[in-house]
């Protein structure tokens, strides 16, 4: 499985750099690329989105088959994110946040 590709899309909808305003990005419907020929199955997407996560910092929990919780912690500043994904596409959605200047899906401070 190609981690650089979620970890990549992760990094961009969490929005883990600077200090500044930032627009929210959600990711919908991505295709889960895999660097073997073969169908990568539910649990190995899974495993993809929480071993990609977890190397950023986030804390990654399995909530039910489809869905990974993400929360991302520095300081007094929290950002949650829900990741849905099948075996063959991932979507990464703001959930909440603490602290980030949060206004009505436009913008977030990133971290």
């Amino acid at each position: 499985m190609s981690y650089k590709k979620i970890v990549m899309a992760i990094g961009m909808a969490l929005l883990v750099a600077g200090c500044n305003t930032q627009p929210i990005v959600n990711v919908t419907d991505q295709p889960v690329v895999s660097t073997v020929s073969k169908q990568l199955t539910a649990d190995q997407v899974r495993n993809a989105i929480v071993g990609a996560g977890s190397g950023l910092g986030w804390v990654m929990t399995p909530i039910s088959p489809g869905l990974v919780g993400g929360r991302f912690i520095k300081e007094d500043h929290v950002a949650v994110v829900d990741i849905r994904y099948t075996e063959k596409i991932y979507s990464i959605a703001y959930k909440d946040s603490t602290n980030l200047k949060y206004k009505k899906e436009t913008s977030i401070v990133s971290l």
